[in-house]
């Protein structure tokens, strides 16, 4: 069991977008590949590394079988999290992503395309250096979108009962403090550093795996580690270290593990501006740590009002929704119609802003749009598209009753209210239609309302 704390995003948010002078995305200037053995299916492997386009983020695509799937490198896709780091989707997998996950983050990679033909990445020595080599061969191609990232700005606990503690909080660059204890105390290990292009090429992508010898038999036992040997991994016997060749650092296992936390946040799918410190990581903790930003950065995208604004077929501007409808400010609801389907569906859109009457008393200090509002503004919305059949030219609409009405999220100042109408029944000037807003494609509000078409 583990426990998940996360401060709350109003009146300032737990995390934020960044990107004030503008910093581009990066992909791949050219394809290049590397071949080798991976490290728990022992299998040979061929792993290419491609351009890929703006805002498509890491990919893995397995060449290996039909149809050529792909998987996005996100943390929902994380199937498994024992040894190794392992996506999934549908019945496909991939399987020891970190490594070349944390080479492409470290030096700066948004968009790429992993392609395998086989389901594990090859191992190399053990540490990230090879992927650092083959990304230098491929070159870094700067993009025309700016690069977003998700700024911490209260802290996210994570604490498990295996004596993990992982905390984000709030930091002006990405930056990592690791603190590793293996069994009995042995080999405990500190290391904290700001995490850039440079540094990772130099502190983090040389230190190789490890493992403690007490944990190969039953590693061995489940059927992983079969391409493991002492070319691609670091044994700990007692107080001994068994290597091909000398440590690279004093501290190479605390460095390692920052290798493979920087990998397993590269699922967030966004760059992260913060200090993660973790004690004793791993990769389920690490899992839970993006996990719990994955869903401190899904609460603030709610907040961000949407831009698609673009109007379709049956769009109407204001002056032609004044034409129909008589409602007038304060009390009109609608400032676009964009789009309709005949007499059967509209959407149109409310801008909420702090210039809204109401806020002045509803309420002082946490200015919410009432909820009577939105169902007036559904009203609307279905007597307009009514009105616009032409067998009603010149009456009004008049709103007779509400039904199922419920309120899910608040709508505040800043919020685009987009107003869903679907006509269910129309008999004699009378029609029913089953309604519902929508804040950034979240349900705020729906219900079900009646209306009544007069003559003036």
């Amino acid at each position: 069991m583990h426990s998940v704390s996360a401060q709350g995003i109003l009146p300032l948010p737990g995390a934020a977008f960044v990107m004030s002078t503008p910093v581009y995305q990066q992909t791949l200037a050219h394809a290049a590949s590397l071949a080798g053995t991976s490290l728990h299916t022992g299998e040979k492997v061929r792993l290419t590394l491609r351009p890929a386009a703006p805002g498509s983020g890491l990919k893995f695509k397995r060449t290996d079988l039909p149809d050529e799937p792909v998987i996005d490198a996100r943390i929902d896709h994380v199937k498994t999290v024992e040894r190794a780091t392992t996506l999934g989707e549908g019945g496909v997998k991939v399987h020891t992503v970190e490594h070349v996950l944390s080479a492409l983050v470290g030096l700066g990679v948004d968009n790429a395309m992993i392609e395998m033909d086989a389901n594990e990445p090859p191992i190399g020595d053990g540490s990230a250096r090879a992927y650092v080599e083959l990304i230098q061969q491929c070159g870094l191609a700067t993009q025309d979108i700016p690069r977003a990232a998700f700024e911490v700005r209260e802290p996210i606990h994570i604490e498990t009962k295996s004596g993990s503690i992982l905390t984000a909080v709030p930091d002006e660059a990405f930056r990592i403090s690791c603190t590793q204890v293996g069994p009995e105390g042995r080999f405990t290990q500190y290391k904290s550093l700001e995490i850039t292009p440079e540094v990772y090429e130099r502190e983090i992508a040389p230190a190789r795996t490890f493992t403690f010898y007490e944990d190969i038999q039953p590693l061995m036992d489940k059927g992983l580690i079969k391409g493991g040997s002492l070319e691609n991994a670091v044994v700990v016997r007692g107080d001994s270290v068994m290597s091909k060749e000398p440590m690279r650092f004093p501290d190479e296992f605390v460095r390692h593990k920052i290798l493979d936390l920087i990998g397993d946040l590269a699922l967030l799918g966004r760059r992260i501006k913060g200090h993660v410190i973790a004690v004793r990581p791993g990769h389920p903790p690490n899992a839970e740590l993006t996990r719990a930003l994955a869903k401190q950065y899904a609460s603030v995208a709610a907040l961000i009002p949407s831009t698609r604004l673009v109007a379709g077929e049956g769009a109407l501007d204001i002056n032609d929704v004044m034409r129909y409808l008589p409602h007038r400010y304060p009390f009109l609801m609608i400032d676009r119609v964009i789009s309709s389907e005949g007499a059967t569906k509209l959407t149109a859109v409310k801008q909420v802003t702090f210039n809204e009457p109401y806020f002045q008393g509803h309420f002082p200090g946490h200015p919410v749009m009432p909820g009577v509002l939105q169902v007036e503004a559904m009203a609307q919305a279905a007597s307009l598209l009514m009105l616009r059949q032409p067998e009603h030219t010149g009456k009004m609409g008049y709103f007779m009753s509400a039904d199922g009405v419920k309120f899910r999220k608040p709508v505040v100042p800043g919020d685009t209210l987009f107003i869903h109408i679907e006509i269910t029944k129309a008999r004699r000037g009378t029609l029913r239609a089953v309604c519902h807003c929508t804040v950034n494609e979240l349900i705020v509000s729906e219900g079900e309302i009646t209306i009544s078409i007069f003559a003036r």
